[in-house]
Order: structure tokens, then C-alpha cells, then sequence
């Protein structure tokens, strides 16, 4: 693959950098740029996580939405290059892409294992509890060459719709999580959030449990985020489906290893219809990113860390109401890049668009739209650099 290349640069900052006397830190702004990539192989829906050690990891789908593959491409620290493509799902055609929000979800753990969760197509086996839809799992070797069998996860809670998500500790604790009604019933007040748990890196999963007791109800096909920081805290970021017409952001903490959440009203909206909105968590210097979307906007927050506590709400500048499926990152020096995607909808592509924000959560100079890239059920993801500038990948 051709090296990528920046698409923006601080001009001022790089002339202020070439004079003499110039302060050390502004040759840092002149690294400060936004770099974009396309998905490798023509695929979509990509997925990245760059970890600890510097290797990029990346997942995208590619063939039928309806009944497709799920790859898996690595790049070491230097490389110029993806690996090989490897085909993630053991079942050929047991992945979703229909509706951008069933797509795979990626985690790296202990060791650099990589695990990786999604809903099954009408093709994938082995299936959910009388013949239902499955959420499947898989994890890499160590080397990263090659995946074990997909397994189904799912052993009574039914009824996927929307999206499920996996997350990964250091310590190897594997979580997925997925909205279903279960017993409860499947009509959108009573589903809730499930949370099945590995403590042995994936290796075997405990019967699944609702991941929080009170009963918000979940948006039955959106998406959702679980994710699982350095110390081992998890975050859990779904649409709730109260009384059917109140459609806020909910966050789940838990700091206790996933064993009990505490929950609380991130963003509110009404709405008596579902949205089929994605959402994101990551973790940057500054504290637990999360974004998302309410009423076409995209929005962002900084989370403390093991607590739901988190700081000013903050949107990109503009009016909007065609802004989906956002991803938030943080660099190294506090700033924060948040990419979304414009005009998308039901078998609709649309265009990209980004926005880096300084460390106060103001909006800097560097922003960008590109119009018409991103394809039908396409989504963008996003990670920060080495040296501090980002890579948005769509």
C-alpha cells in the first residue's frame, strides 16, 4: 500500500518554526496534521487500534453486506505496508455490513491478542439459541497469523438487532456486550445491555448477565461501545429507548472488572423513532473519549477515568443535521481529532469530515471535509500518531 500523506499542515506554524529563535514547540504544531488513508483492498467498515508497542491493527469487511468477510491486516512500528489480509471469520459469509451499525468490532489484550465480535449473517454458524441470530467471537494467535473457530456467545439473551462490541484488558480480561430483550421481551423498552466474560484472555466466556439493573430500555438497531482501559475499568456507551421516545446517550462504569456498572444520562434526546446511530470510546492522554450522535449532530466528551464523570459536551462548529457515525481520539498533547460522516444514510454513501480540537476542547485551524468517499454503509475510525499528529482510515 502507498504511503499516506498529509492533507493538512499548519502553515503559520511551520514559517515560525524556520526563524531563527523560534520556540521548540512549535516545530510539535508543525507535526500537528490530519493524514487519511483508505481502507486497503477496497474494504469498509474499518476498524483500527494502534497499540502499546506502536503495531497498527486493523479489521474491515469486505463481499455481500447481507452475508460478507471479515479481514484482519496488521503494520509493525516503520512499516510502509498492511500485512497479507487474513479472512477473521472460520464460516465464509457469516459477517453483517447492512445498516453500518452490525459490523465487527476489533480489541487487543494480553499479549497482543487480538479478539474480534459481530452479529452473524442468515449464513453464519454456529447459531444463537433456536436457530436466532448469533453474536460471534474469535481471537488471533500470538503471532497474530491466523484465528481460532468463530464461536457463538449468546446463550439465552436473543434477539440482536443492533450492534454488539468486545473489549480487552491488559490483564487478560475479555468482555462482549450486546443489546437483546431476552426474557424480558424484544420490543425496544425491554431490551437491555448483555455482558458475557473471559478471565482467561478469551480462551472460555461466562453465561451472559445484564450488564446494569434499571431498566432503560435499548435503541434496537443502533450500535454500541464497550471498552476496557489500561487499569482494567469498563465503559459501556449505548442509545436507551425509555419509555420508546427517549433516545439518550447512556454510559456504564464499571470498577470492579465488569462485575457492576453504575449508569448515567450522557446526552438527552427524544425521539419516537430509532436513529441507526454508532457511537465510539477510546482512551487518550487527557482521560476516556467518547462520541456520538444526537439529532444529526456529533458530539464528544472527555470521561475521568473509572468514574462517570465527564467534562463539557462539544460539538464541531456548524449546523448541522446529516452528521453519523462519529469517532473521537486523543493525541499525546491533550488535543483531540473527532471524523464523522456526512450525508450517509440507508444504502447512501456520503462524504468525510474531521475536526482537531486543542486541549481546552477548542476548535484549532485544522479541519477538512472529502466529499462523496466514504461508500454505501461505510464508517471511518481513527488513531493518533507517534508524533502526535492523526490517521483518519475510511
Amino acid at each position: 500500500m502507498k504511503r499516506t500523506t498529509p492533507v493538512y499542515l499548519t502553515c503559520l506554524a511551520a514559517l515560525l518554526a524556520a526563524l531563527p529563535g523560534s520556540s521548540p514547540r512549535l516545530t510539535a504544531a508543525e507535526r500537528r496534521e490530519v493524514r487519511l488513508m483508505k481502507t486497503p483492498d477496497g474494504g469498509i467498515q474499518p476498524q483500527a487500534i494502534l497499540d502499546s508497542r506502536g503495531v497498527l491493527h486493523l479489521i474491515y469487511f469486505k463481499g455481500n453486506p447481507d452475508g460478507g468477510d471479515v479481514f484482519y491486516v496488521r503494520r509493525s512500528p516503520g512499516a510502509t505496508t498492511f500485512s497479507k489480509p487474513i479472512r477473521v471469520n472460520s464460516v465464509p459469509g457469516s459477517a453483517l455490513a447492512i445498516g453500518s451499525v452490525r459490523g465487527a468490532q476489533l480489541a487487543v489484550g494480553k499479549n497482543g491478542i487480538v479478539h474480534v465480535a459481530w452479529l452473524g449473517s442468515a449464513k453464519a454458524e454456529p447459531r444463537g439459541p433456536e436457530n436466532s441470530t448469533p453474536m460471534l467471537y474469535t481471537r488471533s494467535n500470538a503471532a497474530g497469523t491466523a484465528f481460532e473457530p468463530q464461536r457463538n456467545v449468546v446463550q439465552f439473551a436473543t434477539g440482536l438487532d443492533g450492534g454488539g462490541s468486545v473489549a480487552a484488558d491488559p490483564f487478560g480480561r475479555v468482555y462482549v456486550a450486546w443489546h437483546a430483550g431476552g426474557p424480558y421481551g424484544n420490543d425496544e423498552v425491554h431490551r437491555r445491555v448483555w455482558i458475557t466474560r473471559s478471565t482467561d484472555n478469551g480462551a472460555g466466556f461466562s453465561r451472559e448477565t445484564p450488564a446494569y439493573q434499571d431498566a432503560t430500555g435499548a435503541c434496537g438497531c443502533c450500535g454500541m461501545r464497550i471498552f476496557a482501559d489500561h487499569k482494567g475499568n469498563v465503559y459501556i456507551l449505548y442509545r436507551v429507548a425509555t419509555q420508546a421516545i427517549h433516545r439518550d446517550m447512556y454510559l456504564l462504569v464499571s470498577k470492579d472488572k465488569g462485575r457492576t456498572f453504575e449508569g448515567k444520562v450522557v446526552h438527552n434526546w427524544e425521539s419516537d423513532m430509532c436513529p441507526m446511530s454508532t457511537d465510539s470510546i477510546g482512551e487518550g492522554s487527557e482521560g476516556i473519549m467518547i462520541a456520538w450522535e444526537t439529532a444529526g449532530q456529533v458530539y464528544f466528551t472527555r470521561v475521568t477515568p473509572g468514574t462517570d464523570l465527564f467534562s463539557a459536551i462539544i460539538a464541531p462548529p456548524g449546523s448541522a443535521d446529516d452528521r453519523k457515525h462519529p469517532v473521537a481520539v486523543g493525541n499525546a498533547r491533550g488535543e483531540a481529532l473527532l471524523a464523522w460522516t456526512e450525508g450517509t444514510a440507508w444504502q447512501r454513501g456520503g462524504s468525510l469530515a474531521w475536526q482537531v480540537f486543542d486541549e481546552s476542547g477548542n476548535p484549532t485551524e485544522i479541519k477538512g471535509r472529502e466529499p462523496g468517499v466514504i461508500p454505501v454503509w461505510g464508517l471511518v475510525t481513527a488513531f493518533a500518531q507517534p508524533d502526535a499528529g492523526f490517521t483518519i482510515i475510511y
